[in-house]
């Protein structure tokens, strides 16, 4: 059972928090795939507060005696949800950008050597040698 204290204060942190991400979302400073997370999150807490029943029915299905007890434990796992995805996401960035500060390197290699190899007809061997090589990692990282 949810006292009317606890409702009130769903009621009201949801709502700004939709709020604030409807705000973040006009000023693009959201991106519409992140802000869904939260809008759901919002709308299901309006949900609960509005209709305690319902939280109540899921927190006994699940054995969960106290509904306050069920509400702090499905945030948890919603935020350890997202905080996994974000891990996720930040790792394929990294990735990302580790390979293409790499490919930017190579490209300004190629420049210089192209430069020297003018100069120095040894250099246009390394020059060769470091296309072999780019050419290795992209055919891996397409595998």
């Amino acid at each position: 059972m949810m006292t009317m204290m606890l409702r009130a204060v769903l009621i009201l942190a949801s709502l700004g928090t939709l709020f604030m991400v409807l705000q973040k979302i006009r000023k693009a400073k959201l991106q519409i795939e992140d802000s869904i997370f939260w809008v759901l999150v919002s709308i299901v807490f309006v949900v609960f507060s509005l209709f305690p029943p319902v939280a109540d029915f899921i927190a006994h299905l699940l054995g969960i005696y106290a509904t306050v007890n069920f509400l702090f434990l499905f945030m948890i796992f919603l935020l350890l949800l997202r905080v996994f995805s974000m891990t996720m996401r930040i790792s394929q960035l990294e990735t990302k950008l580790k390979e293409l500060a790499q490919r930017i390197a190579l490209e300004e290699l190629k420049k210089e050597e192209e430069e020297n190899s003018e100069k120095n007809p040894a250099v246009s061997r390394r020059l060769a040698q470091a296309e072999d090589q780019e050419n290795l990692r992209g055919n891996e990282v397409e595998q």
